[in-house]
C-alpha cells in the first residue's frame, strides 16, 4: 500500500480520464492521494475531486510561482477557505527562484505567513523549494517552535541539506527524479534512513522512468518505490510500510 503525498490530479491533464486514472492508482495499491493547491483558480476543482473521492485529500495554499501583484487577495482567499473547509494541510507553499525572481521578496513574506496559517491551524505544510532550498530550510529553522511538521516536496538537494531538513523534523518528498540516471538523488537517499522519506508523484509532472516525458500518474508511484527499495537494499513491501507510516505521521500527527 502506498500514499501519494503530492499530486495535482485536478489539473486539466486529467480532465478526460480522471476516473480511469484513479482506478489505476487504486489497483497499484495507492490508498491515499494528497492534493496541493496552486491558487484561487484551482480550489473548486480540487474540492470537487475530494468530495467525490474521499481518499483524495485537498490542501490549501498559494504556490510561490503564483505570488504576483494580487498576492494579498490570494492569501485572504486561502485564509477564508481554511476557516470554512477541512484541509489535510497547507500547500504547496515556499519559494521559487527558478522561473521568476520579480516577486522574490513577496514570496518570502507569503511563505512565512502561510507557515503561520499552518502553525495556528495545527496542520502540516508542503514546501516548494526550487532554486531556494537553503533559504526555505533557514526560514523553517527560524520558525520551528516544536509544533511545525511537513514535507520538503521534490527534494533534490545534497546530503548536508537532507540532514538539515531531518534535523528540523521534516520529511523528504521523493518522486520520479530518483529514477533519473544523472540526477544523483538516488545516491543521496541511499545514505538516508527511509524513516525520513515519503513518496510522491507530483502528477502530472516529473514522470519516473520508464514514463519520463509522458504524463505522470499516481499509479506510477510504484516505479518510485521500486527504485527506492533497490537503492536501500530492502523489499518493496518494507518501503511501502515505512513511507506510508511516515506520511500518516505528517498528515495525522500519529506517533
Amino acid at each position: 500500500m502506498f500514499i501519494d503525498t503530492h499530486a495535482h490530479i485536478y489539473s486539466e491533464e486529467f480532465t478526460e480520464d480522471i476516473e480511469e486514472m484513479l482506478s489505476s492508482a487504486r489497483s497499484a495499491g495507492v490508498t491515499d492521494i494528497y492534493m496541493p493547491n496552486i491558487d484561487s483558480t484551482s480550489i473548486e476543482g480540487m474540492l470537487n475531486i475530494g468530495a467525490a473521492h474521499p481518499f483524495c485529500h485537498p490542501m490549501i495554499g498559494l504556490h510561490p510561482c503564483y505570488v504576483k501583484e494580487n498576492y494579498e487577495m490570494e492569501l485572504k482567499i486561502v485564509e477564508k477557505h481554511l476557516n470554512e473547509n477541512h484541509f489535510a494541510g497547507i500547500g504547496e507553499i515556499g519559494i521559487d527562484l527558478y522561473w521568476d525572481t520579480s516577486f522574490a521578496k513577496e514570496q518570502k513574506w507569503v511563505f512565512r505567513r502561510q507557515i503561520e496559517f499552518a502553525r495556528d491551524a495545527g496542520l502540516p505544510f508542503v514546501i516548494h523549494s526550487r532554486e531556494s532550498l537553503d533559504i526555505t530550510i533557514a526560514i523553517v529553522q527560524e520558525m520551528q517552535n516544536g509544533s511545525l511538521r511537513g514535507i520538503f516536496h521534490c527534494f533534490s538537494g545534497n546530503r548536508e541539506q537532507a540532514l538539515k531538513i531531518i534535523d528540523i523534523g521534516f520529511y523528504l518528498g521523493i518522486g520520479g527524479v530518483i529514477t533519473y540516471k544523472n540526477a544523483g538523488l538516488d545516491q543521496v537517499v541511499s545514505g538516508i534512513s527511509a524513516s525520513h522519506l515519503v513518496l510522491e508523484t507530483d502528477a502530472p509532472y516529473l514522470s519516473p522512468v520508464p514514463y519520463r516525458g509522458k504524463r505522470n500518474e499516481c499509479a506510477y508511484i510504484l516505479k518510485i518505490a521500486e527504485k527506492l527499495a533497490e537503492k536501500k537494499g530492502v523489499s518493496l513491501s518494507e518501503i511501502a510500510a515505512i513511507t506510508t507510516n511516515n506520511a500518516n505521521k505528517v498528515f495525522h500527527g500519529t506517533p
